[in-house]
């Protein structure tokens, strides 16, 4: 039997419009009558996953930046597991030589050193990933990012480290040139202590190795005295891979990638098509 689900955003709970649909919202609910927990796992801030499912009258605890931030329902921050920062200093001088473009997550937000940059690299990929999309409506929504405070804009990264009380919590890179991306990826993950993974094609996370999804949900259902055997994992990409490995029941959306549909136990429909709500009402239901 069920006792917990695990969810994903991007590609997962959110549509292509980054809204969690009307028949996901009320799956959620009717796994949470049902005295299941419902927890989300994501690789966005917690401040951004928040605004979301707020917007949606939805509450549940959340996993935020791959398990670098676990916050409960209220927004008490629970755990967090924050990077070296001698190793981001060394992840900063890879991405720097190879001039690709990255932001930092921090105890105190996210952080931006060019925000023209930002702003078109975020259109490039979500329009490249979704042609159907307006450009321009695409173009607003990233520069909400800023105007909202979700980012901010900083001159140069290294006056972050002056802030001896900051934690680093993530690094989070774009890059279409896929070629520059797998072989900054390669020398990263040569570096003792960093987790590195994806949430896309044109993009890398660099994370603590104690700051995964997998390992911060198995800490998670453990304190609620639930198994791992016992929790149903959603997801659509390679950051999802720690929590499939270890969940009872791994589900990959329609519109994973294939390498990720064939490590999982089932495939739902995909993020348009309300496929967490079908996987959720399926295990409620069986």
């Amino acid at each position: 039997m069920i006792k917990c689900i695990a969810t994903d955003m991007d590609g997962t709970l959110l549509n292509s419009k980054q809204k969690i649909s009307a028949q996901n919202k009320e799956a959620i609910l009717k796994a949470q009558e049902q005295g299941i927990e419902v927890v989300v796992v994501t690789g966005r801030s917690y401040i951004e996953a928040i605004h979301i499912i707020k917007e949606a009258e939805l509450e549940c605890p959340i996993i935020s930046i791959n398990g670098a931030v676990v916050m409960d329902k209220q927004g008490k921050k629970v755990v967090s597991n924050p990077l070296d920062k001698d190793c981001v200093k060394l992840a900063i001088h890879v991405l720097e030589n190879q001039d690709i473009y990255y932001e930092i997550y921090t105890s105190d937000g996210v952080y931006s050193n060019d925000k023209d940059r930002s702003i078109a690299t975020l259109v490039d990929i979500f329009c490249t990933a979704n042609p159907q999309l307006d450009p321009l409506e695409v173009t607003e929504r990233a520069r909400n990012r800023f105007e909202i405070g979700h980012v901010k804009e900083v001159d140069h990264y290294s006056h972050l480290f002056e802030d001896s009380n900051l934690e680093f919590y993530k690094l989070l890179v774009f890059s279409a040139d896929l070629e520059r991306l797998g072989e900054a990826g390669g020398r990263l993950k040569r570096i003792e202590g960093l987790a590195v993974s994806s949430s896309g094609r044109e993009n890398l996370e660099i994370n603590s190795m104690d700051a995964q999804k997998g390992i911060a949900l198995e800490r998670f259902v453990q304190e609620k005295g639930i198994t791992l055997s016992e929790t149903m994992a959603l997801g659509d990409n390679f950051n999802d891979v720690s929590m499939f490995e270890k969940v009872g029941l791994a589900v990959a959306m329609g519109n994973a990638p294939s390498e990720i549909q064939k490590l999982c136990h089932k495939v739902t429909d995909t993020n348009d098509e309300n496929g967490v709500a079908k996987a959720i009402l399926k295990v409620i239901e069986d």
